[in-house]
């Protein structure tokens, strides 16, 4: 018999569905409230008492880990980022990882297409001009008339630009990597420095992982190198902006506006003034809605959890 923490927020509210497969395999379950994922201190005070987990953000550092071993073997990530769990820690320990790779690049892609042309077309906004009986003809652009950047171009930033090669964009691409030249020929990517992507694009859409040499990446310094009449769109991981430099940039109007799906603190407390700022769209880290691409990582976090306790998965195998 093993004992599972189950923490997963997007799992939870269908727990009824998971929960024999999980018992039907010798599981027993866990499951503490969690509004968007556990921090230090409520980790730790599971420490030993579970087999694996299937987790969404929570944060696995180094003391939680070693507090967890030898008994934790398997951290099954709902998902496809993996930057709240110390790696290192994990392969010194013998903690195998799971999660789900290039699980939400298709509607990730098309939040940074909608809040290009909420932008773009001026649309929220004319909206509540209307709303509140004001017949206000707010000036907006055509796509093609603008430049997109996308800094980290793997499979979301991929996505975002062949989508946006279909409305007529010029492309600017960033990576630390070296992209396939196909891909950069076929799509008319014209990849350079961080530093040019800024100063020439009037939509930058952040699409790369967070690390420690991508943290805080944009800060007072390269915001200072956006165009007056630029928007910044992070659909990625919030610390990948310094959020108390881009607020500041936006109340000096430094650049136009921001997108945010992902915050530095999550849920984003009451408190902040992004909330209070009209150039600004905000959503609750929800970029990767989609009941399709949801089933399969559900199943997917399943099986990675089995497959990590050396437990047969393939009866489920077909619950994608």
């Amino acid at each position: 018999m093993y004992t599972i923490l189950f923490t997963a927020p997007y799992m939870i509210p269908f727990l009824d569905r998971f929960r024999p497969v999980l018992e039907a395999h010798g599981m027993a379950l866990i499951v503490p409230e969690v509004a968007e994922r556990l921090e230090e201190d409520d980790l730790l005070s599971y420490a030993g008492k579970f087999d694996g987990t299937i987790c969404g953000d929570d944060h696995y550092s180094a003391r939680v880990l070693e507090a967890c071993a030898p008994r934790l073997k398997v951290i099954s990530k709902w998902g496809t980022g993996i930057d709240s769990i110390d790696q290192d820690v994990c392969a010194r320990l013998g903690i195998k990882i799971g999660n789900t790779p290039n699980a939400f690049t298709l509607p990730v892609a098309d939040s940074v297409m909608g809040y290009m042309l909420a932008f773009a077309r001026r649309l929220p906004w004319m909206d509540r001009a209307m709303k509140k009986g004001q017949w206000e003809k707010i000036p907006g652009r055509s796509l093609s008339e603008c430049t997109l950047g996308v800094i980290g171009v793997g499979n979301i930033g991929k996505a975002v630009l062949r989508r946006a090669s279909a409305f007529g964009l010029t492309l600017l691409g960033n990576d630390i990597v070296e992209i396939e030249s196909d891909f950069v020929r076929e799509f008319r990517v014209e990849m350079t420095s961080l530093a040019d992507l800024l100063q020439r694009a009037d939509f930058v859409s952040v699409n790369c992982d967070l690390n420690p040499t991508s943290r805080h990446l944009i800060d007072t310094e390269t915001l200072a190198l956006m165009k007056p009449e630029a928007v910044l769109i992070n659909t990625a991981r919030g610390p990948i902006v310094d959020e108390g430099a881009l607020v500041e940039s936006l109340r000096l109007g430094e650049i136009a506006g921001a997108a945010l799906d992902v915050f530095e603190q999550e849920p984003l407390p009451d408190g902040s003034p992004l909330l209070q700022m009209d150039n600004v769209l905000i959503a609750p880290h929800n970029a990767n809605s989609s009941p399709m691409a949801w089933e399969r990582v559900h199943w997917n976090t399943i099986r990675n959890l089995l497959d990590g306790l050396g437990i047969d998965s393939t009866d489920i195998g077909s619950k994608k």
